[in-house]
């Protein structure tokens, strides 16, 4: 499989939660012949057969839900070296929420303080002298 460890987990988490909620799909899932490396070799597969580059969460865990509930699915061994990139939650604890305000603010000061120490310059605009038809 040569997507990203979080495009597995990702998958794997959803699978699972599906599997908990429906008896019938959990004994699919439990398929010993298939893993979940070939789950997402086939979901990178059918992406680039669509030569689409973004699909919605749904359009993932559908093909993720076919390649378990067909019996006999063809998995290609030609799977491009790719990154997936995943949506994350971040959640953040009120101290590395602080901190990062504290960050923000830090260098608004420093950015401002950068302002205040340039020199002030003023262009002089150099008047253009037309020559006079006198002037020899």
């Amino acid at each position: 499989m040569k997507g990203t460890q979080a495009f597995q987990d990702t998958i794997a988490q959803y699978l699972m939660a599906r599997a908990e909620q429906d008896p019938m799909f959990a004994v699919r899932l439990a398929n010993p012949s298939k893993t979940m490396a070939q789950c997402c070799a086939y979901i990178i597969g059918e992406v680039k057969k669509s030569g689409c580059c973004g699909f919605t969460d749904d359009e993932i865990f559908g093909w993720a839900m076919h390649f378990w509930d067909e019996p006999e699915i063809e998995v290609s061994d030609n799977i491009p070296n790719c990154q997936v990139v995943v949506n994350h939650v971040v959640e953040l604890t009120e101290e590395e929420k602080e901190k990062a305000r504290q960050d923000a603010i830090n260098k608004l000061r420093d950015e401002e303080m950068a302002k205040m120490r340039r020199p002030k310059t003023t262009e002089k605009k150099a008047q253009d002298v037309q020559p006079s038809l006198f002037d020899c």
